[in-house]
């Protein structure tokens, strides 16, 4: 695993330990450097990782706290409180 990756595992680490606390604006700022960091070393992000931010503000998801999670048939609807959706196929 190369260092870029081992960054971007504990800054989706520290995100989400932000955001379990209540402080929104840290995790913000973690999910911005994660992203970063992957663009500039052209690597993707981890699927856990994409599953739990919003694309549009950067949010990280906590399911009933700022994300509501809806299954449809054959996806998932995440909605974050900016209004923004992600759909998730499943089987």
């Amino acid at each position: 695993m190369s260092v870029a990756a081992e960054r971007i595992d504990r800054l989706h680490e520290l995100a989400r330990e932000a955001a379990r606390e209540g402080d929104d604006q840290r995790a913000r700022s973690y999910v911005r450097r994660a992203r970063r960091v992957a663009e500039r070393h052209r690597l993707d992000l981890p699927d856990r990782f994409k599953r739990f931010t919003c694309d549009a503000c950067d949010a990280y998801l906590v399911p009933g706290r700022n994300a509501r999670v809806r299954t449809r048939e054959g996806h998932v609807v995440v909605t974050c409180d900016c209004g923004a959706q992600a759909r998730y196929p499943y089987r």
